[in-house]
């Protein structure tokens, strides 16, 4: 099966050649710039709040925080991963994301679950791989606790990704990228609808990169083939598909960490180290293939239902040399204080996963006097597969900070690593009863849950996670809510026998989470605004060392307590667009079996982030716009007793685009610089396998690209 996911060698060079061919017909048709007119951009309006669980409630509205991040945003940002939006949402942290690895994530300050809390299209998606945004219209983040619209998911919030799918008209897109050492990447998208009355929809999107980061020894490769298409049967009958299939090649790049009791000065630190440069070091790769397929039928002009299946593959060979511990000195948390550590082969080889889901939904409207009723109803069956041959994890020799030790390779000794099979059926009701002013929004989903590994006996739960809102609207579009929810999320243990013993890869007990929310959301003129204040209780979990031989426990200890404000505002007049966002947190740990860590700050969570952002349109080059942004954050937590940090940061970011008119269509021109002013810092401090990880920000790059739409 993993030989069907794997294109020949000249097929990734399609998405280049077709690129630049597009740009040859639309420059062959290009005039001169000082003859240009101002070029007006619109949008198609606000999207609906789908990951919300309230279909067609507009986000103006919801009782609720969220942020739907566009296509174009995410292009003038530079985004290429999902960990990226870090730099224009303050609410959303990098938690563990490394150069050629999966993304991790946090949101409001905690970790969400790649395995639960990623949704495609609203169904959820396994996001222990790397999930390509070129075919991806948008992506829509939703804070805070997600008990009503998903059974089983940590709190913090849903990363949705919404699919590109065939549009009204025709559509020739295509763009070439080259980033700093030498990255280059084209893609392609192409959309068109044909037969009568133009029922029949396809878009077509293709893209292939070679990969070369600032980062040393870190070269790879990746491609994606998406297609979607829909058939309207009827004027009242949709019928949508899509399928996608991506591969991504890369080594990753392991952190640095302390050096005995001392957090080094990043200052000091060349961030183009790769500590994965051995000469048997081998990449990460990930092959994926996805697919799904959604009925939509109108039963009349209040009621409509929809049966929407998804299907998801995913093969994975994770391959490292692996710094870990310092036995020299006894301890396993950190380096060695003269910058040696531990160096393992780690090689977990043909990871299958499989996820399967098909949900069936009715929604409408009713009316009972005067109170409106927007009314949902259905059930979700979710199916996960995990499938994992035996991984090495062996000492390979002492590895230094420096990057310049060579040690042999050890791929000797096995461990056998634990199934997993994860079923759960979801079904869900709510209801938003509006009079007047007034909203009162109630929802309820039963989740039954099955878990199961190998030699582990079956566990089965059924968890109720209600939630609830009140919303008032004033003025012109203005609204205030309060919210209460629950949510439930499953913990497994990490799956290295090395460190856990019998006990790795094994779930944990279901762990249920609350929050309340007070928020405000609203427009003023070009003024847009929101803000909320939270409050989440989540039961925490610790990793404690039970002996000197480095052997762990991993167990539920205590709650994890969030409180924070965030806002956000944009305004746009004329030739500006101004916008920025902040949040604000008191992260706790409380009722721990270890007094060290109670009433202490969680490790590498920030305390206040804020986000600008400035765009301004050039008057005397119609076309022309410079932007620029600033991301500063305070100090992260090192170590759980709260004995190291790290120190807050900014970095700026600046680019310019000019839109650039011509007989065939529009070039787009694109530069820009990120970390401006190449400030040397750590970025984040994960304490990812109760090992302190240190990852610095990146130096300053530079980045052009060239879209074409015809």
């Amino acid at each position: 099966m993993a030989s069907s996911l794997s294109a020949p060698a000249g097929c990734t060079r399609i998405p280049v050649a077709a690129a630049v061919w597009l740009f040859l017909a639309a420059a062959a048709h290009a005039q001169p710039a000082t003859t240009l007119a101002p070029v007006t951009i619109t949008g198609r309006g606000e999207p609906a709040a789908g990951v919300g669980g309230w279909s067609d409630v507009p986000l103006s509205r919801a009782p609720f925080s969220a942020a739907i991040l566009e296509r174009e945003r995410l292009l003038e940002s530079g985004t290429q991963r999902v960990a990226d939006i870090a730099r224009i949402d303050p609410t959303v942290r990098e938690a563990y994301s490394a150069e050629g690895y999966w993304d991790i994530i946090a949101v409001r300050g905690f970790p969400i679950d790649n395995r639960f809390n990623y949704r495609r299209d609203g169904l959820p998606v396994n996001a222990e791989t790397r999930i390509p945004l070129d075919n991806k219209d948008r992506l829509e983040v939703l804070r805070g606790i997600s008990g009503l619209q998903s059974g089983v998911s940590a709190p913090g919030g849903l990363v949705n990704h919404v699919v590109k799918r065939p549009l009204e008209a025709s559509l020739r897109q295509a763009l070439v990228e080259w980033r700093q050492r030498g990255s280059v990447l084209g893609h392609v998208d192409i959309g068109e609808r044909i037969g009568a009355d133009r029922a029949f929809g396809l878009r077509v999107n293709a893209a292939a990169e070679r990969i070369d980061p600032r980062v040393r020894d870190a070269r790879g490769d990746r491609h994606l083939l998406g297609v979607a298409g829909d058939w309207r049967i009827a004027p009242d009958t949709l019928l949508e598909a899509e399928v996608e299939q991506s591969r991504h090649s890369q080594p990753s790049v392991p952190g640095f960490s302390m050096l005995g009791d001392v957090v080094p000065d990043a200052h000091g630190v060349d961030p183009r180290i790769n500590l994965n440069n051995q000469p048997w070091s081998l990449p990460v790769v990930f092959d994926n293939a996805t697919a799904s397929l959604r009925f939509t039928q109108r039963l009349s002009a209040q009621w409509r239902w929809s049966a929407h299946a998804m299907t998801q593959r995913l093969k994975s060979d994770d391959r490292i040399a692996f710094p870990f511990g310092c036995g020299a000195e006894g301890r396993f948390d950190r380096y060695c204080s003269d910058g040696t550590f531990d160096l393992y082969d780690f090689r977990s080889e043909n990871e299958r996963r499989r996820t399967h889901a098909l949900q069936l939904a009715v929604n409408g409207e009713l009316q009972t006097g005067p109170v409106t009723h927007a009314l949902g109803a259905g059930v979700l069956g979710t199916r996960f597969r995990g499938r994992f041959e035996p991984q090495v994890f062996e000492f390979a020799g002492t590895g230094n900070v420096q990057g310049t030790a060579v040690v042999p390779p050890n791929p000797v000794r096995i461990d056998p690593i634990a199934d997993r099979d994860e079923r759960s059926t979801e079904v869900f009701v709510q209801d938003a009863a509006r009079l007047g002013a007034t909203t009162a929004w109630l929802g309820v989903r039963h989740t039954r849950l099955e878990r199961e590994a190998a030699d582990t006996p079956t566990f089965t739960k059924n968890v109720a996670t209600p939630w609830l809102a009140l919303s008032r609207e004033w003025g012109n579009g203005q609204v205030v809510y309060a919210s209460w929810g629950q949510g439930i999320e499953t913990a497994v243990v990490p799956n290295l026998r090395d460190l856990y013993g019998d006990q790795a890869g094994r779930p944990l007990e279901p762990l249920k989470s609350r929050q309340a929310e007070i928020g405000a959301k609203g427009a003023v003129g070009a003024l847009a605004w929101s803000a909320a204040l939270f409050d989440i209780r989540r039961p925490a979990t610790s990793d404690i060392e039970l002996d000197a031989s480095g052997a762990r426990r991993f167990f539920v200890d205590g709650t994890a307590r969030h409180r924070g404000v965030e806002g956000a505002a944009a305004w746009r007049s004329g030739p500006w667009w101004l916008q920025g966002g902040l949040q604000w947190l008191q992260a706790r740990r409380e009722g721990s079996v270890d007094p060290g860590v109670n009433g202490k700050r969680p490790t590498n969570v920030p305390a206040a982030v804020l986000t600008l952002y400035a765009r301004h349109d050039i008057a005397a080059l119609p076309g022309l716009a410079v932007h620029a942004g600033l991301l500063a954050e305070s100090s992260r937590m090192v170590l759980p007793d709260n004995s190291a940090r790290i120190p807050g940061h900014a970095r700026v970011d600046t680019g310019l685009r000019w839109r650039q008119s011509t007989g065939a269509g529009t070039l787009v021109w694109r530069a820009g610089v990120d970390n401006l002013f190449d400030r040397r810092a750590w970025r984040e401090a994960p304490f990812q396998f109760a090992h302190v990880y240190l990852f610095p920000e990146a130096p300053r790059t530079f980045r052009v690209s060239l879209e074409a739409l015809l």
